[in-house]
């Protein structure tokens, strides 16, 4: 490999976009186009996890194994199960840079590098810690969907609010008081003249959704109702203000990284993990209460996707001129 040639990089998951599309906006950083990787163990073998073994179907010498080989330069992992492979990749390739985020709740996962967000417990020399999760936000990627949509957004009245809909989760539910208090919240932003562009997920639950297709029938309110190329780039490339809700850090960490005011929408529950999320990201960017108590003040992006890249593919590069140890 020449000097300056970037590494080779797999993306070790079970598939789950909220945990895939994170480090593969890493691997970009990085310079990097990934390999992407899914783990898919048997139930049995998925309950064990990551404490016991990956499933043996999965061995690096069986056809279609997710660690099958050439083994990457540097290997980027999250979830549990992704836990249990990182550990066979580490003992069948020692070369290969391996990093781990979110706490694994386990002290045997053999990463090289373990990275968290401040509202996780792990710390410790070969630990980061950041305030947000890493994320596709790059500038480029920003600047061909601002103009991408340009000829639709750029028309829209300012200011201009993406708002991010999630959903029903294990931590938060939508009641129909919180349905009515988040669309009582949008009407008003119409009312004063703001123009809404909407997204939701698979997870919004159907009532919201409904209601939402049918504000976006009143001017200068767009919504994305799942059909088609996901506009969530360009709206918040050309977003004034973002509204998010309170049941996706990664939603909301994606939101902090355009230095624009960001409303947080809390539906009924939480949790104290998140609670802290929220508290520590309050002290880079600018965070508000939907509909209650906003932020209106600008801030420096919070993106820790370019430091975690340089800081990665250093610790890599130490790693390859380090002497192998002995088998």
């Amino acid at each position: 490999m020449a000097a300056n040639a970037p590494p080779s990089v797999w993306v070790l998951t079970d598939g789950k976009a909220g945990d895939e599309q994170p480090l593969i906006g890493l691997a970009e950083a990085m310079g990097a186009v990934p390999v992407v990787r899914r783990v898919a163990p048997r139930r049995l073998f998925a309950l064990l996890m990551p404490w016991g073994p990956i499933d043996p179907r999965d061995t690096p010498d069986k056809p279609g194994s997710p660690l099958a080989p050439p083994f990457p330069d540097i290997c980027l992992a999250t979830g549990r199960r992704a836990v249990a492979y990182l550990r066979v990749l580490k003992s069948r390739s020692p070369r290969t840079f391996c990093v781990l985020f979110k706490d694994p709740r386990m002290r045997r996962h053999k990463a090289d590098l373990l990275i968290v967000q401040q509202h996780d417990a792990p710390r410790g020399e070969n630990v980061l810690v950041v305030t947000t999760a890493p994320n596709r936000m790059s500038p480029a990627r920003l600047e061909a969907a601002r103009r991408a949509m340009a000829d639709r957004l750029g028309s829209l009245p300012q200011p201009r609010v993406a708002v991010l809909i999630g959903g029903n989760s294990r931590h938060h539910q939508f009641s129909e008081g919180d349905i009515k208090r988040l669309l009582g919240g949008l009407e008003a932003k119409i009312d004063a003249g703001n123009a809404l562009m909407i997204t939701a997920s698979r997870r919004t639950p159907p009532s919201l959704a409904t209601s939402l297709a049918e504000l976006a029938k009143r001017p200068n309110v767009l919504f994305w109702d799942g059909t088609g190329e996901n506009p969530l780039l360009a709206y918040l490339a050309w977003a004034d203000e973002i509204v998010v809700t309170a049941d996706s850090t990664n939603m909301v960490g994606e939101a902090a990284a355009l230095g624009v005011p960001v409303q947080v929408f809390h539906p009924s529950g939480g949790h104290a993990k998140i609670g802290r999320f929220l508290a520590a990201l309050s002290q880079e960017a600018a965070i508000g209460r939907f509909p209650e108590t906003p932020a209106t003040d600008r801030r420096a992006p919070v993106n820790s996707t370019p430091g975690l890249a340089r800081d990665i593919l250093a610790r890599w590069q130490d790693l390859r001129v380090r002497p192998a140890r002995p088998s």
